[in-house]
């Protein structure tokens, strides 16, 4: 595969009201290995302040002495920062370049990291505040750059970017609770250890940094995104689908410890999921896009992750694995079927940048409110039984939500110079 960055244009989307989006034209990249390279390490990051957190979160809970209701804000906070924090990525980019935000944010990342290991409740919550907002410019700022810098090669780029999510998050999951039991059942090191490869990604992206410098500018207006039923069908189905995928991150591991596993199955059993989604995540797009639209594949995709997820909350313990096997299939497909939709469904790439943002940003906020749904209904119940309504609410709107969104149309917008 030849992987020679074609000269192409950086899409950058203008947060200010009038929705401009700015073509940029950058030289080209000289060493594209070590971009390579550097954007792997970097999504690799993009996980495991989240998903390492989940193992732990009983004992977490139990040393500070959190609620439920409070331990279902810890792991509705760096979610709900996710959204919120994302339009703040092109004004960034624009002011200081892509590559040095993603420097300087790398460095934020570790501190967020660092922090909640260290100081107690508050330093649990701020951390998981600035890891939150770090993880969400990141976010966005790397796809760009990738269609940027390898456009000839945006699809395999994007499947690999996809898999180093899915493999951060996997190991993070697997490895918190062992890191913690070898330093002395010290939860703190088990959250703290991700500074470092967080650290290592910074120092292996340093080259990327002041590689462009004087592009030209025409910027472009996307107008009426907002208004169009598709593109808030995309942003629904985006966002839904990822407020199952943070209640498993945040909760599952809780919840297998409540039937009965002890911390490290339970941490295991997220990894394994997670590790499918590496399989799913690359074939459910290339399936989908067979067939005359994509509705029966979302369709699929979610039955499979509803039916994992009540299968690990409901069925006997003995065929746990099958059900984390079937949870990890659909949501790898769900998530990466998201991602999709925004390409599909966009008639041309400022377009899609727009839709990008609606998606991520409204789409992440509204995730957020599930895992907070089940500190609280937990809270309440003094169980995880009731949780399985708020799986089966979450899931058919996604459904519904995405049902609209697969039919082949282009949402009803146009990018026109400005």
């Amino acid at each position: 595969m030849n992987l020679e960055p074609q000269r192409n244009t950086e899409l950058l989307i203008d947060a200010e009201a009038d929705d401009d989006v700015v073509q940029q034209t950058p030289p080209t990249v000289s060493r594209p290995w070590l971009l390579l390279l550097g954007l792997v390490l970097v999504a690799l990051n993009l996980r495991p302040a989240l998903s390492s957190l989940a193992p732990l979160l009983s004992e977490v809970s139990s040393s500070l002495g959190l609620s439920a209701a409070k331990a279902g804000l810890l792991t509705t906070l760096p979610v709900l920062c996710l959204g919120l924090f994302a339009p703040t990525a092109p004004i960034l980019a624009r002011r200081f370049g892509a590559e040095r935000v993603v420097l300087g944010i790398l460095l934020t990342l570790a501190a967020g990291i660092i922090l909640r290991s260290v100081l107690g409740e508050a330093g649990l919550f701020l951390g998981s505040l600035i890891a939150g907002a770090s993880i969400g410019i990141i976010g966005v700022l790397l796809p760009g750059i990738v269609k940027r810098d390898f456009a000839r090669q945006a699809g395999a780029m994007t499947g690999v970017y996809t898999m180093a999510l899915c493999l951060g998050a996997a190991l993070a999951a697997g490895a918190a609770v062992p890191l913690s039991d070898y330093f002395g059942d010290s939860w703190a090191i088990g959250l703290g250890f991700w500074m470092v490869p967080a650290l290592v990604a910074a120092l292996c992206w340093l080259p990327q940094v002041g590689q462009r410098h004087g592009a030209h500018r025409v910027a472009y207006r996307v107008k009426g995104l907002l208004r169009d039923p598709l593109a808030w069908q995309v942003t629904l189905y985006m966002g839904l689908q990822s407020s199952l995928a943070y209640i498993v991150f945040g909760w599952l591991p809780s919840m297998l410890i409540g039937r009965g596993l002890s911390a490290t199955e339970a941490g295991l059993a997220l990894s394994g999921s997670i590790i499918v989604q590496l399989f799913s995540s690359l074939a459910a797009p290339w399936l989908a896009t067979r067939g005359k639209d994509q509705r029966l594949a979302i369709v699929i995709v979610m039955l499979l992750t509803l039916g994992g997820l009540f299968g690990c909350l409901y069925a006997p313990l003995d065929g746990l694995w099958a059900w984390a096997i079937v949870l990890g299939l659909g949501q790898g497909g769900t998530f990466s079927l998201a991602l999709t939709l925004i390409v599909l469904r966009s008639r041309d790439a400022h377009v899609a940048a727009n839709l990008s943002s609606m998606a991520q940003g409204i789409g992440y906020t509204l995730a957020s409110m599930g895992p907070l749904a089940v500190g609280l209904v937990h809270d309440w119940t003094g169980g995880w039984g009731a949780t399985g309504w708020i799986f089966a609410v979450i899931g058919v709107a996604a459904m519904v939500a995405g049902v609209g969104a697969g039919r082949a149309r282009y949402v009803g917008v146009s990018s026109e110079k400005v």
